[in-house]
Formats: structure tokens, C-alpha cells, sequence
């Protein structure tokens, strides 16, 4: 199958009943970064074509993912997956059981980031009448994003100090301030390694 019947294929495949769009959009990208038509930008070339044959498929005009960020972070498992069926006859199947599995990823992941962003707007909107200073604001946030930049494990006094660049006496103050405006709630544990975590049950 060489470049001008893959796209010919990719066209005359959008309408095809009986193909799904997601095995569709696994072998495009299969056939496309296989035969790598141009000297330079094929990776790039066959990650917008992946992205197309979901959006097609979607019938959507706008998505919340794409796979590319997830082929990116897992480069080892994508060649390996790509050098495998590339090796054998016409069965992809290894290729399509790593795409498939990307896919899933990719699509929990963003459903992920939208349930923060939800419950980032109800906190906020709960909170909305409170006064708060620019260092509680700050530290809510990032206690809030959760992630490699947040506090997945709730944030301690000389976390808020850090983040805050405040003092010692004007981090007790304000975590104080927001555990009493629940805010925050208090971790198990005392002392120095007090952890302070966000109050989801509002009351």
C-alpha cells in the first residue's frame, strides 16, 4: 500500500459502516508513519492524521485530547509496537491493542482534568463570598490542580511559606483562618508534619 492508496483508502474509509473509527484512525496511523512518504515531519504529518480520523469519527468539531502527548511520553512502547507488527505479515493486531490502549489513557486522563476543573469551580463558587489574601488564594489553587504541581498529599506550614513567601507567624495565621472558614481541613497527624488538605464536603 503505498502513499497516493493510503490516502485514498483514508478518504473512502470515513463513510465505511462496518469500520470502526477508532480501529480506523489505529491503522491510518499505522500505514502513514510505516511508509513515511516524506523525508522530513512524518511523525508530526501522522499524529495530525490520527487526530483527524477521531475527530471524524467523533463528528465533532471540537475534542478535549489529543493522543499525541501520550505517544510522545511513551516512545519505548510505541516502536516496539510499530517494529512488531511492522515485522509480521498483515496483522496488526499488536499495533492496534497499543493504540487502543493509548487511546484509553489519553481519553481518562482528560476526563480526569475536567472532573478537577469542575470541582476547582464549585469550591470557588462555595467560597466565593469569603475574603482571602493573594498567598491563601495562591496555596488553594495549587492544593485544588492537584498533580506534579499541586499537593497531592495535602500542604504543610512550611509548604504555605514557601508558596506564600510569607512568614512563619503569617502561614499559622492563615492556615488557621482557613481551616476556620472550611476552607481546609486538618490531616491526621501533629506538629511539624501537620498536613492541611481541601475541605470537599463543604461543611
Amino acid at each position: 500500500m503505498n502513499s497516493v492508496l493510503t490516502l485514498t483508502w483514508f478518504e473512502n474509509s470515513r463513510h465505511q459502516q462496518d469500520l470502526d473509527p477508532l480501529v480506523r484512525a489505529g491503522v491510518a496511523h499505522f500505514w502513514f508513519v510505516t511508509l513515511h512518504p516524506f523525508d522530513d515531519g512524518n511523525g508530526r504529518l501522522t499524529r495530525t492524521i490520527t487526530d483527524l480520523a477521531l475527530a471524524q469519527g467523533e463528528h465533532q468539531a471540537i475534542r478535549f485530547y489529543a493522543m499525541s502527548a501520550n505517544i510522545l511520553d511513551d516512545r519505548g512502547g510505541y516502536y516496539n509496537a510499530l517494529e512488531s507488527s511492522q515485522r509480521a505479515s498483515l496483522d496488526i493486531t499488536v499495533w492496534l491493542e497499543w493504540f487502543l490502549k493509548t487511546l484509553l489513557r489519553s481519553l481518562q486522563q482528560v476526563m480526569a482534568r475536567i472532573d478537577r476543573v469542575l470541582d476547582k469551580s464549585r469550591f470557588w463558587q462555595q467560597h466565593r463570598d469569603f475574603s482571602l489574601s493573594a498567598e491563601q488564594i495562591k496555596a488553594l489553587n495549587r492544593l485544588l490542580d492537584g498533580g506534579k504541581n499541586g499537593f497531592e498529599h495535602g500542604i504543610s506550614a512550611a509548604q504555605y511559606l514557601a508558596v506564600g513567601k510569607v512568614s512563619k507567624a503569617t502561614a499559622t495565621r492563615h492556615l488557621a483562618d482557613l481551616l476556620e472558614k472550611n476552607c481546609l481541613v486538618r490531616l491526621p497527624g501533629g506538629g511539624r508534619s501537620t498536613r492541611y488538605q481541601i475541605n470537599d464536603r463543604g461543611d
